[in-house]
């Protein structure tokens, strides 16, 4: 509870007032995008429940479009819209999202989020010099010292402190993945009590944190073959039920099938719907989706729904049935 506070108030500090503001996320962290957007949402409900929030993609949008959706809604006192990927609008777009900015309505809060890329650069740095935006960057770590100090800063904002050798012996037994790290800090957090020491560490991530399914699905489907079955094992030693990885693997593929099958021409907020997934996740599906057809995808479907029969009931190695499934995932692959 308490880092949830405290991350919450980080973004308070920045936003104090939702309405009538806009906030700008840029930067190359999709798992920190992602976290900072939910928490910005999550606020504005607290500000207003009845607040009505608007989510578009850029790409969708054309002359027109984006002043309308940042309209005062007609049905309640405060409104709000989310905008995706604004490196994606077009020069009509870009022109009603300055002069929305420079004159925000009151009513209305906006939440703008750019890739961190050069494309849009030009539009972000109009929108930095404007007094009703403010920027959150999130930038992932470069190297193995930032994300010591990234693990540092999570635990210290969550009202705790981990010395230097304890966050870097946590960076050393999760990895890079800020998602993990992130997950592993708030389990530190929560199960711990005092100072965060490498013994507190090595007592709770002796050798890994628990390995999510959707971490192994990303490896399978990916064709990090080496990684998906290492993970795997992990997952299996720290007791992660097989049925939650299955379920990840199979959502995952289905994504990729839905992708690889939407009708052409729809917009990216009309694909991610029906992908069903968020906007900002298309880019990685797309580049997943280069390396498959749709028959390797079917075929990769139906060994995942043999699979669930075995672990659920019909099979009498559940953990068995999981390594052949990632083989079978990375020979479909191959094939397409």
């Amino acid at each position: 509870m308490n880092g949830q506070v405290c991350r919450r108030r980080r973004y308070d500090d920045g936003v104090a007032r939702p309405f009538g503001q806009i906030l700008l996320l840029t930067g190359n962290a999709e798992y920190l995008i992602e976290r900072t957007r939910r928490r910005a949402i999550t606020a504005l409900h607290e500000s207003d429940p009845d607040c009505q929030i608007n989510e578009v993609s850029a790409g969708d949008l054309g002359a027109g479009e984006l002043a309308t959706a940042m309209s005062p809604s007609l049905f309640s006192d405060a409104s709000a819209v989310v905008v995706d990927s604004i490196q994606d609008l077009d020069e009509a777009p870009q022109a009603e999202l300055l002069s929305f900015a420079a004159e925000p309505s009151p009513e209305v809060a906006t939440i703008l989020i750019h890739d961190g890329g050069n494309k849009g650069r030009g539009l972000v740095d109009k929108l930095r010099a404007l007094a009703s935006v403010t920027e959150i960057k999130n930038k992932a770590p470069a190297h193995a010292g930032e994300y010591v100090t990234w693990v540092r800063t999570e635990i210290r904002e969550a009202g705790r402190n981990i010395d230097h050798d304890a966050a870097d012996a946590l960076v050393r037994s999760v990895g890079h993945d800020l998602r993990a790290l992130a997950g592993a800090a708030d389990q530190l957090v929560m199960s711990s009590q005092g100072n965060i020491d490498v013994a507190t560490v090595r007592q709770y991530f002796g050798g890994r944190a628990e390995v999510r399914g959707y971490e192994i699905a990303d490896a399978a489907i990916s064709g990090r073959i080496d990684v998906a079955l290492e993970n795997l094992r992990w997952a299996e030693a720290n007791n992660v039920a097989e049925v939650l990885i299955l379920s990840a693997i199979a959502s995952a593929l289905r994504s990729l099938t839905s992708l690889k099958t939407a009708p052409a021409g729809m917009r990216d907020g009309e694909l991610a719907k029906y992908a069903g997934v968020p906007p900002f996740k298309l880019r990685a599906l797309r580049e997943q989706a280069r390396a498959w057809s749709v028959a390797a995808l079917e075929r990769a479907i139906g060994d995942a729904a043999k699979a669930d029969i075995e672990i659920k009931g019909g099979g009498s190695d559940p953990s068995f049935a999981l390594e052949r499934l990632v083989l079978q995932i990375a020979t479909a692959r191959s094939k397409h």
